[in-house]
């Protein structure tokens, strides 16, 4: 074979590899506008029905064929954001114990078991959590609370076990594992040599974990956080077993509420109406919509956080 024909082989080979990863990541864009397209057509008729008001109106009546998502939005957010306030800081002072201060063959062992538990499903976490977790927090850890910081605010009413505090606990449960195993992995990535440089010039393990691991791993945390958020924000069983699926707006994070997708997991088999079926369908359009505005802010933020450290 000529050098004329090996280098006319290789431009093909290069033309259709580029054509079939180009295909692969438009194959990306089509399903998610063909997703979102079919959500909002079969959601038209609550669109037309409720307006901007399906958003913010907490009304949620199938009898007389009133629909609000806004409790089942305000469910998703809270218990989202009590699992990312547990878990994150928790999965990486975990993470940093395994790499830099447990011995590396009982580091091995912990990480397996962490591993396995992010194979659990969901339904067990969810269960454990219905029948073990949620009366241990109705009487111990509510009771608790209440004495220290009163019955007010955030901690007002009966101490049943089940509503937002515990959903989102459980939720932190669940994904703490998926955070822990990825910072693990990144801090595992970080070169000796920067390591072992920082303690040559007299840095405390302290400062050389704040000031070399976590900056050389700080895209790598950031995405260990947005795995957790995703899994998060899209649980369904877990949820459902322990937020108390109630259709109202509380302050108490005691009190029981709901979430999008508890809502859907609930009622979908119910919803023969056509009505009701839309407005169901919307409440999954408006967290598909929710997951994407999510990610596009975690992008820009991340891009400010990483200008502001100097990391490019």
């Amino acid at each position: 074979m000529s050098l004329f024909q090996e280098t006319s082989t290789q431009n093909r080979s290069d033309t259709i590899f580029k054509t079939i990863t180009m295909g692969g990541a438009a194959l990306i864009l089509i399903i998610m506008a063909a997703l979102f397209i079919q959500l909002v057509n079969s959601s038209w008729l609550s669109i037309e029905r409720f307006g901007l008001r399906f958003i913010y109106t907490n009304v949620w009546d199938p009898i007389h064929h009133i629909f609000g998502a806004a409790s089942s939005i305000y469910g998703t957010l809270i218990s989202t954001l009590i699992a990312m306030l547990i878990a994150v800081p928790l999965g990486i002072l975990i993470a940093m114990f395994l790499v830099e201060l447990m011995p590396p063959a009982v580091s091995k062992w912990i990480g397996v078991g962490i591993e396995l538990l992010a194979a659990v499903p969901s339904i067990i976490y969810g269960m454990w959590g219905l029948f073990v977790f949620a009366p241990f927090m109705a009487g111990h850890v509510q009771p608790f609370m209440k004495n220290v910081f009163g019955d007010i605010g955030l901690f007002s009413g009966p101490p049943i076990g089940i509503g937002m505090l515990t959903a989102g606990i459980i939720l932190a449960f669940m994904i703490l594992p998926f955070i822990t195993a990825v910072v693990r992995d990144v801090f595992t990535m970080v070169p000796s040599v920067v390591k072992e440089s920082a303690h040559g010039m007299g840095s405390t393990l302290w400062e050389v974990t704040r000031q070399v691991t976590i900056r050389y791993g700080f895209q790598g945390i950031i995405g260990a956080a947005f795995l957790g958020l995703s899994r998060a924000i899209g649980e369904t069983m877990a949820v459902t077993f322990v937020i108390g699926n109630s259709h109202r707006i509380a302050a108490s994070l005691f009190a029981p509420a709901n979430s999008i997708t508890a809502t859907l997991a609930n009622e979908f088999a119910e919803a023969s109406e056509p009505l009701y079926l839309s407005a169901l369908i919307e409440l999954g359009m408006l967290l598909f919509v929710l997951t994407f505005l999510i990610q596009v802010l975690s992008q820009w933020w991340l891009k400010r956080v990483k200008k502001s450290m100097g990391v490019q």
